[in-house]
């Protein structure tokens, strides 16, 4: 049954530490993790780099952690160093693969092939991709583009050297790819999910964040949540776990949220990266402390679900965009497929990887749809989104300063001597569409937020600042204008805080801890009248407040509470009506 009702607490044990595990070294290290996490399972690393554990230290290990009740899998790193046949002087970054080197191909076939032997599922760890450009990779890439040869040559690596060579090995063994925290770059290095899902019988996500301000690919926090959404609505049902470490992580919260956000998303295990840094480390403790509360607030919530956002395969820019909206309250669904049906939707610039975006965006708006589009799409789709009569709107190709914000309408409004911050001018006829979020600076402005009109829906043009980071700096007001449009009222307006909700109606609210660790006071809103908000842990009741306005010139409503939040705490909250 495992430690928990809605996850596994799962440990990578990597070959070098496996090699140097004795017995009794095993058990101390097991007491260890088994006393503070729980252990349900680990994956065992026969390779990496050059280091090949042999099989009979593999199965004392196995043995012993099998007799305590845990799962064993196998685990594969494909990083190689040079080598007795291959070819030498190849400029790879960490020692990946040259999938070209015949010497190469058979030595992964090999390893595959040897790891099946042994275990009926084996997960590859997420340097299962290609950067390599020595004189072979030149020669057959040919006339192709780097991206589409790469794409190629891990699609016949992933079927020819490593699935099919240890299925043949062992029929029933269960082939699980990782794909790293860098969604974004996948294309770019050969990793292909539209494709390997076809191939491999599961797939696993980094959920690695670590410090972003500081960190190579600095990930917003929220990846550690919305890159297992993405992963489960590419792959339904098949997306195992979430995969996070203790690097980097330069406080125990940061360590800790990664694994607070992938609980949250609803990954199946939780994978603490790796055996040996987690012996004698104070963010294990730290970590028992968490995992039974996140397992109380999982219990009984429901499906997971938020505001599409289309992100196609292969895609990139705008990187990291729904992320800062999800860091700001705004509950995410990232997909790679267009979301027909979805009451609303918000497209970045890395919707325009989809060659037929207008078309579908101009049927879905004209049956009904609200869609969302920041500056970064309309920049790249503006000429065919006019001659699709979606709109009038142009970008001047000037940036405007802002230092005062305007809401127009109900929640009219005006913000005054904020930070100065640049945004994309918007030019449109007055009349035609209509600005619900004015900036600017002096006596001039220009719309943030527009508004269009089509058919039985809406399209809406967001200007995204320059550095999307300052979204966190804009006053809550103005972000709460994209927040209504995408969420049809039901949002949480703060930012440094994060709105999880599901199908059941339950909301997870969770303030993370930053350099400014004051607690955060934000306002829930319901479309729904006299509704009260109730916290599910303790029962309390909000004091519940009737909120009226107008939306379009007709009479509208609803309720609104406020919650204090405090940094590193969760809080499970959900609407009921009033009789």
């Amino acid at each position: 049954m495992g430690h928990y009702n809605n996850f596994k607490t799962v440990v990578y044990i990597p070959a070098e530490v496996a090699q140097k595990l004795t017995a009794e070294k095993l058990a101390s290290d097991w007491a260890w993790i088994e006393k503070y996490i729980g252990l349900d399972k680990v994956y065992l690393e026969t390779h990496r780099n050059n280091i090949d554990v042999p099989a009979e230290h593999l199965r004392m290990i196995r043995d012993f952690l099998e007799s305590k009740g845990v799962i064993v899998s196998g685990g594969i790193t494909t990083t190689i160093n040079d080598f007795d046949g291959a070819e030498g002087g190849k400029q790879r970054l960490f020692g990946t693969f040259c999938y070209t080197d015949p010497a190469m191909r058979a030595r992964l076939k090999e390893i595959s092939e040897y790891t099946a032997g042994l275990f009926d599922e084996i997960i590859l760890d997420d340097f299962y991709f290609t950067n390599c450009t020595c004189e072979r990779c030149i020669r057959e890439k040919g006339n192709r583009d780097w991206v589409t040869f790469r794409r190629e040559l891990m699609k016949d690596v992933s079927e020819n050297l490593v699935v099919g060579p240890a299925k043949a090995v062992n029929p029933k063994v269960r082939m699980i790819i990782k794909y790293p925290n860098w969604r974004e770059s996948y294309h770019f290095t050969g990793y292909v999910p539209e494709v390997q899902r076809d191939i491999f019988d599961a797939t696993y996500t980094g959920t690695e964040t670590r410090s972003p301000q500081y960190t190579d690919q600095h990930l917003p926090e929220y990846l550690s949540y919305s890159l297992v959404r993405y992963m489960e609505n590419a792959w339904p049902g098949r997306n195992g776990g979430g995969w996070f470490d203790t690097y980097a992580c330069w406080s125990i919260d940061r360590y800790l949220e990664q694994a607070y956000l992938t609980a949250f998303a609803q990954a199946k295990e939780l994978m603490h990266f790796q055996w040996s840094d987690l012996i004698e480390n104070p963010m294990l403790s730290a970590m028992a402390l968490q995992l039974g509360k996140i397992d109380k607030l999982m219990d009984g919530i429901g499906k997971a679900c938020g505001v599409p956002v289309y992100i196609p395969f292969a895609s990139s820019g705008e990187n990291h965009l729904e992320m800062r909206f999800g860091m700001l309250g705004l509950p995410m669904e990232p997909t790679p497929f267009f979301p027909e049906g979805a009451a609303s939707m918000l497209l970045t610039e890395s919707s325009l990887a989809d060659e037929d975006i207008v078309e579908k965006l101009e049927q879905y708006v004209r049956e009904g749809g609200n869609a969302v589009v920041t500056t970064g799409f309309f920049r790249g789709a503006e000429e065919k989104l006019r001659a699709a009569g979606l709109t009038e709107a142009r970008l001047s190709g000037r940036s405007i300063p802002v230092t005062r914000y305007q809401v127009t309408g109900d929640f009219a409004g005006f913000i005054e001597h904020r930070k100065t911050m640049f945004f994309p001018e918007i030019v449109h006829g007055n009349n035609d569409s209509w600005s619900l979020l004015n900036g600017g600076d002096g006596d001039t402005h220009s719309a943030l937020v527009l508004r269009r009109a089509y058919g039985k829906g809406r399209l809406y043009i967001a200007a995204i600042l320059d550095g999307d980071s300052g979204l966190y700096e804009m006053p809550k007001a103005a972000v709460d204008v994209i927040k209504r449009i995408l969420t049809g009222g039901e949002y949480v307006s703060g930012r440094n805080v994060s709105a999880f909700t599901y199908d059941s109606g339950r909301i997870l609210l969770y303030r993370y801890v930053k350099a400014d660790l004051r607690p955060e006071k934000v306002t829930l809103y319901t479309e729904r009248k006299k509704a009260v908000l109730v916290d599910d842990l303790t029962g309390m009741k909000y004091p519940s407040h009737e909120v009226r306005r107008w939306e379009d010139f007709r009479p509208s409503g609803g309720s609104s509470a406020e919650v204090l939040l405090q940094p590193g705490k969760f809080t499970k909250v959900h609407w009921e009506t009033e009789e």
